[in-house]
């Protein structure tokens, strides 16, 4: 049975044992429910059986049975929650160890680079390309941006609007800098 990463734990929050976690699922409300156990990479430090959660400025904290103060919350941090890949309902949901690798194209096949990550934000996913410029491109992993993922192919069609694949160019420093004496 494959799994996936659901969320990453983060610092911990407060003196009650919370912690703050990078959510990687489109069901957290679903997902993290009080009496849940989660499976853990790395497999030693787990299982972690979820005591309660809370959302705080827009950040999830979770609660664990096995943390109940804030010295052993810390001590979880970097830890990854794990789910049974197909208990996910989540049908369009893509992971990052899915995509890692796959080749990043405009529609007429000029080369963006290839996916190196895939962040999660709150309000859309971020794309990570490796670009072929040298630096990384952030591109929303929206389907009007990124309309075709081909897992055959192992390639992703994106079509960007003017100027966002410059935005992570780095700036260009003259050559020749006159110091000042």
């Amino acid at each position: 049975m494959d799994e996936v990463v659901v969320a990453r734990i983060g610092k911990a929050h407060g003196l009650k044992g919370e912690v703050t976690v990078q959510v990687h699922t489109d069901s957290p409300e679903e997902r993290f429910v009080a009496g849940a156990a989660f499976v853990t990479d790395p497999a030693h430090r787990g299982p972690l059986t979820l005591r309660s959660t809370r959302v705080h400025n827009g950040i999830y904290l979770l609660a664990f049975e096995e943390a109940p103060d804030r010295t052993a919350a810390e001590g979880l941090r970097g830890i990854n929650l794990l789910a049974a890949a197909d208990e996910l309902v989540e049908d369009d949901a893509w992971y990052e160890e899915d995509l890692l690798g796959f080749g990043v194209v405009l529609e007429d096949g000029t080369a963006v680079g290839t996916v190196k990550g895939l962040e999660s934000r709150e309000v859309q996913d971020l794309l990570v390309v490796d670009g072929v410029d040298g630096y990384d491109v952030l591109l929303p992993f929206v389907e009007e941006i990124v309309p075709e993922v081909d897992e055959d192919e192992r390639r992703i069609v994106v079509t960007p609007p003017p100027g966002l694949l410059e935005l992570g160019r780095p700036s260009e420093a003259p050559d020749d800098v006159a110091e000042e004496a």
